[in-house]
Parts: structure tokens; sequence; C-alpha cells
């Protein structure tokens, strides 16, 4: 079960309720300027890039709504997320269908600003956490756990990523977009399989926080 935020020092939950939510608030804003981008010079691989960092937003803003509430209310979230997961998993299997039928140009610039951007987000976000790492609460330990894999994580997919997609065969980018759906699946079935087998229903804060990303910055 979740712990209340009585738990937890209330300047602290305080401070944690309000950095989640930024996090979530700055990586829309982020989505939201390369997906305008992308559209303003039609570059479809931009636009999906920029397209992905929404599940990111989802995930942080599921764990903000989470803080400090009950048992159902983390098994709810436990659904949200593997929800979100499975549809990137979808997005990311349609993208591979839609760039093997209508083959995309490589346009390294666009390509190296989504695989820049995405590390320094992820860098951002655990420096915005760090002063989270050592409380006790599931849902922030689940957080800054999360950010500090994905900053190691979110490294090696975007600089993977981008030579996959910069490779002088496309075969590589295929596979990798393929790897990246099979984590997101991989995910949402761990979360639901966490929330049949759990006590009561409930699931289980190592599954919360098993939210791979699709290529971008990570999710919880």
């Amino acid at each position: 079960m979740i712990e209340s935020q009585a738990t937890t020092d209330p300047a602290i939950a305080r401070a944690y309720t309000r950095t989640i939510w930024a996090i979530a608030l700055g990586i829309l804003v982020q989505a939201s300027l390369t997906v305008a981008w992308a559209l303003s010079i039609g570059n479809t691989q931009l636009l999906k890039d920029g397209i992905d960092w929404v599940y990111d937003v989802a995930l942080y803003g599921i764990a903000a709504l989470v803080f400090g509430r009950d048992a159902r209310a983390e098994r709810l979230a436990a659904l949200g997320i593997a929800t979100v997961m499975a549809v990137a998993g979808v997005h990311t299997l349609y993208d591979l269908w839609d760039k093997i039928v209508v083959p995309r140009p490589i346009e390294i610039w666009t390509l190296g600003f989504a695989a820049g951007s995405a590390i320094v987000i992820a860098l951002l976000v655990i420096a915005a956490l760090w002063r989270f790492r050592a409380e006790q609460n599931p849902v922030i330990r689940a957080t800054w756990l999360s950010s500090r894999n994905d900053a190691i994580s979110t490294t090696g997919f975007a600089l993977v990523g981008l030579a996959a997609r910069a490779a002088p065969v496309r075969w590589p980018e295929y596979l990798f977009d393929l790897v990246v759906a099979g984590l997101c699946f991989q995910a949402t079935w761990a979360i639901w399989r966490s929330l049949r087998r759990g006590p009561d229903g409930q699931a289980s804060q190592a599954d919360l926080r098993n939210g791979p990303q699709t290529g971008q910055a990570g999710g919880l």
C-alpha cells in the first residue's frame, strides 16, 4: 500500500508534489514545441518523437496524482501506467509499419536534436529529484529510482536510436523499434500480472515503476 503524505514531512511532500508536476509540465512544453516544429517542417519522424513525450507526461502525471493516496489509488495508477505502456507499444508498431510503407529520408540534424533533447531532459529530471533521493515514501522512491535509471537508459537509447536511424541501411532502425515496442508490452504484462497476483488486488511498487519509455525520456 502506498504510504500517505502523513508519513512524509509536510514540507517535503509539498516540495515533491510541486516538483513532479513541474517535471510533467516541462516535458509537456518540450513535447508541444517539438510537435509544432515537426509540423512546420513536415518531418514525420520528428513528429513521432514529439508525440512520444506525451507518454512521459502521462506517467509523471499519474505519479503526481497517486502520491499520498490509498491502495485503491495505487491500483488505478498501475492500470493507468499499463494502459499508457500498451498504447505506446501500439503507436511504435504503427510508426514502424508506416516508415516501411513510406521510407523516410535521413535528416541527421533533426534526429540529433531528438536524441540530444532526450538526454538533456533525463539529466534535468534526475537533478530535480536529487533532493528526494533519501526519502522512503514508495511513490517518491519509485520516481527517484526511475529517473536515476532513465538517465542511464535514455542516454543509451537515444544514442543507439540515432545510430540506427542514421545507418546506411534501414533494418537497424526497424529492429530498434521492435525492441522498444516489446519493452512497452512487457511492462504492460508485468503490471497486469502483478495486479492479478497481488494481495487484495494491490500492485507492487516494483511494477509501478516498471515503465520503459518509447525512446524518449523515462517513465515510471
